[in-house]
C-alpha cells in the first residue's frame, strides 16, 4: 500500500533523504517571532514552533545535535523552486493556492481565537466565558472571531462588527468596546507592539473551521509523507496539545478561557 511506501525510509536510520545526509535542516524567519520562538534562537528549542520542530525531528530519528537551522524569508519560502531546507516552520497557513507551489504538511496547529482588552479594562484578568457575558465585545465582520463571540461567549450587549482589525483595535483603544476577539497569532502581534496598552485576556475554545498551520516543504518532497506521519503520531500521543498548553497558554500567557 502507499502508506508502506511512505514509511519505507522515514527515519535517519532507514536512510531518510535529507539535503545533507545525517542532518535535518529546518528554516524559519529572521527574526524568529515570539512567542513561537524565544530570544530569536530557534536552536534553544523554546517557544511553540521551535518545540514542534524538535519533536518532529525526534520522530524522524534526529537528535537535537543533528538539527541545523537556517533563515529564510516567508515570501521566499512559499515561492516555487528548490529549497535550502528540509522543512520550514513559520506560521504558514494551509491554503489551496499555496499548495500549488509548495508542499504543506498535515496541520500541527489549529488556530484559536483570543480575547484582548486594555490592561485597565473591567474584563482584564477574567478567567471564564461566563465572566465575559456582560462585556461589550467586537470583531471583524463575517470572521471566525465574530462567530466565536456569538456562539461561545453569547454576551448580553450586541457584539460590534468592524471592517478590519485596524478599525477594531482603534475601537478597543478608545473604549468603544471592552474586548476584541482576534485569532491568537494576531493577538500576540497586537499585544507585543511597543507601548501596547492591551493584553491577552485568554483564548477561547475551538469554533468553526479554524485556520491551520503546517510545515512547508519543497513541492513533491520525498519527506512530506514522513513529516505527515510524524505529525500524526505527535497528535495521537497528545504531544502537540501539551506543547500548545505549555508554550502558548502558560509561557506566552494566553490562558484558556473555559
Amino acid at each position: 500500500t502507499p502508506t508502506d511506501v511512505a514509511t519505507a525510509a522515514c527515519t535517519k536510520e532507514e536512510g531518510l533523504r535529507t539535503r545533507t545526509p545525517g542532518t535535518l535542516t529546518i528554516a524559519t524567519d529572521e527574526p524568529a517571532r515570539e512567542p513561537w520562538f524565544r530570544q530569536n534562537k530557534p536552536e534553544n528549542g523554546e517557544g511553540f514552533e521551535a518545540a514542534v520542530a524538535y519533536a518532529v525531528a525526534t520522530q524522524l530519528g534526529y537528535a537535537a545535535t543533528e538539527v541545523t537551522w537556517t533563515r529564510v524569508k516567508p515570501d521566499a519560502a512559499v515561492t516555487p523552486g528548490p529549497k535550502s531546507f528540509d522543512f520550514a516552520i513559520n506560521q504558514f497557513s494551509l491554503t489551496e493556492e499555496r499548495k500549488q507551489a509548495v508542499d504543506l504538511s498535515a496541520p500541527y496547529y489549529l488556530v484559536r481565537q483570543a480575547v484582548i482588552a486594555r490592561k485597565s479594562s473591567k474584563i482584564a484578568g477574567r478567567k471564564s466565558l461566563a465572566e465575559l457575558t456582560d462585556a461589550r465585545l467586537g470583531a471583524q465582520a463575517n470572521s471566525t472571531s465574530h462567530q466565536a463571540i456569538t456562539e461561545l461567549v453569547k454576551p448580553g450587549p450586541k457584539p460590534q462588527s468592524y471592517r478590519g482589525n485596524d478599525e477594531a483595535v482603534a475601537a478597543l483603544r478608545n473604549g468603544q468596546i471592552d474586548g476584541l476577539v482576534v485569532d491568537l497569532p494576531t493577538a500576540f502581534r497586537i499585544t507585543s507592539t511597543k507601548g501596547a496598552d492591551v493584553a491577552i485576556v485568554g483564548q477561547l475554545p475551538q469554533v468553526g473551521a479554524p485556520e491551520t498551520f503546517g510545515l512547508l516543504l519543497d513541492k513533491d518532497s520525498p519527506l512530506t509523507p514522513c513529516v505527515n506521519e510524524a505529525i500524526g503520531e505527535l497528535r495521537e500521543a497528545k504531544t502537540l496539545t501539551q506543547l500548545e498548553q505549555r508554550w502558548l497558554a502558560q509561557v506566552a500567557g494566553a490562558t484558556e478561557l473555559t
